[in-house]
Parts: structure tokens; sequence; C-alpha cells
């Protein structure tokens, strides 16, 4: 029988500066991993919680204060000899000015050039997660071309930063002149599209129209054998319970949809996961999870004490 690894709680944070730089700070010489890079932190204390262990961590490793954050993403990365349950944390604000106290180097990059920078493989989740927005706005009814073109454009003047244009029953040449239309307008806002469907048709559609990438409902998961676009594409999955959730970690999407957390107008009676459902599916999972289902962005702090992203719908943000 196999010996149960060691599991090691390890709290992080994310300190970021006006330009959108984050900090990190490279293993020194004799620890496990020398020389890669990570997130400032270190292991909690027992009797200790996460944020005072951030806290803490944070005033001895850097010399500043904090002040005020809030969870980002946590999950288990087993290592040979080891397993680590990573919580991290964003630092929203705090006082001091960062600097080496554990004789560690440290940089600012910007998140999308971090794994490029010899980042520690447990932390490409953070990663992920520091790439992606707070909502996850997914297109309704969509009656013609001028009424897609009203609705995201309101949509993109609110701030919009992550869209799934989802066009349910359509026909292929309907469905590759609206992603034209959407990819056009996103594109010019900073704005990332995902293109919803059967995922070799969707990614046929992404590159046509140069969006960033697909979505793939829950039906298509346990059929895929491997993850169906590549690395410099954007994939998010939709789950609703356990197994769709691993299918989605197995195909490495980089991050995935799960719900109804709430009840919904369109199904009132429709079972659903509550906030404690969720945090259970999705506590210990390596990936980005947004909460999905009578959400808006209201709930965003119980989301992310949840263990969310953020949150995705189509009628809190159509």
């Amino acid at each position: 029988m196999e010996t149960a690894k060691p599991v090691i709680h390890v709290v992080a944070g994310v300190l970021a500066d006006r330009n959108g730089r984050v900090l990190i700070a490279q293993r020194p010489a004799g620890k496990h991993l020398a020389g890669s890079w990570e997130f400032p932190g270190g292991k909690s204390a027992p009797q200790e919680s996460s944020l005072e262990a951030l806290r803490r961590e944070l005033s001895e490793e850097l010399g500043v204060q904090t002040r005020q954050a809030r969870p980002l993403i946590r999950y288990r990365h087993a290592y040979p000899e080891f397993a680590v349950d990573l919580d991290v944390w964003r630092v929203e604000s705090w006082s001091g000015e960062p600097r080496s106290l554990e004789g560690q180097a440290l940089d600012w990059v910007m998140p999308n050039q971090l794994m490029e920078h010899d980042l520690l493989p447990a932390d490409r989740p953070v990663a992920l997660a520091l790439l992606l927005p707070e909502s996850y706005l997914i297109t309704g009814t969509i009656g013609s071309d001028d009424e897609l073109r009203m609705r995201l454009g309101a949509a993109l003047e609110r701030g919009a930063k992550l869209v799934q244009l989802r066009v349910p029953n359509t026909t292929r040449p309907d469905l590759e002149r609206l992603a034209g239309i959407a990819a056009a307008d996103t594109s010019a806002c900073s704005c990332s599209l995902l293109i919803n469907g059967e995922p070799r048709a969707a990614y046929e559609v992404a590159r046509q129209v140069h969006a960033a990438g697909i979505h793939v409902p829950s039906r298509y998961l346990s059929a895929i054998p491997s993850r169906p676009v590549p690395e410099s594409a954007l994939m998010g999955a939709s789950v609703h319970n356990a197994s769709e959730l691993a299918d989605a970690v197995r195909l490495r999407a980089d991050f995935a949809v799960l719900g109804p957390v709430l009840a919904t107008a369109s199904h009132p009676d429709a079972p659903t996961l509550g906030w404690q459902g969720f945090e259970r599916l999705v506590s210990g999972q390596p990936l980005p999870v947004y909460a999905l289902g009578g959400v808006s962005e209201a709930h965003l702090h119980l989301a992310w004490k949840a263990g969310a992203q953020g949150v995705a719908g189509i009628s809190a943000f159509w």
C-alpha cells in the first residue's frame, strides 16, 4: 500500500504594482527547486489562519504590512516526496516598499509573462487566474446582427473582458457570421472572445475570426482524449459535478464554469449547488472556476470566499 504523502499548507500573496506587474521571488540556494521563481509566502503555523499566516510571511519576507487581501485560488499540487496545499491570496493594499529580507531575488513581471520566467510548476494555476477577469459574460438570445452589436457594445462599455459567444442550434454559416461581428468588437476593446460548441468546429471558427479560444459544453468532455486546442488558445469548460470537473482538469482546461449555484429565473425549481456545494467541489482543484447560475457581480465576495475565480452569467451581464 502506497504511503500517503505529507501535506504542507503554504500561503502565498500576489502583489501588483500600478502597471499591473506582479511580484515574484526566486527560491534561494539550498531550498527545494532552488533558482525557480514563486509568489512570496511560506508555510502556515499551527492554529494560524490563512490570512494571519499571509500577513506574517509577507512581513518577514518583504517587510510589508498587509492591509486588505482576498482569496484568489486554493488547490493541491503533488511533488514526488510531498504535496502542497497552496492557498493564494490577492493582496489588494499594503504599506511599505517590498524588499528582500531573506536574501532572495525579487522581480516585477507582467502576468502574461509569468510562465516564461521559470515559475514553479505548482504556480501555473495562479498564473492562469491572474490572466482571467472576475466576471465572464455568456451571450444570451441574439435576434439579429444589430442586437448582437448593441448588447455586446453595451457590455464592453461596462468593462467586459471575457466573452463566450453561445449560439445554440445555429448553422455553421450563421455562427461564423456572428463570431466575426463579435471578434471585431471585442478585439477593439482588448476583450477575449471564446466560441462555444463542439471543440473541433468551435476551434475552426475561432481560428477563422482570430478569437482567443473555445468554450466546451459539458456533454463533450468525457469523450475528448486530450486537450483539443493548443496551449496558445484559451479553453474554458462547463461543468456541473465532480466527474465533469475532473474531466476539465484532465483536459488541462484553462478554467471551468460550475453551476447552477443559485436558482435562476429560467429554471427556478432546478437543483442548485449553493455556495457550500460549490466550495466543496472546487476545493483543491488546480484550475480557476467561475460560479454560474443566479449570480451577478453583487455576489463576487461570496464567490471568492467559496474559492471561485469570479462569477459568470447571461442575464446579469447580457
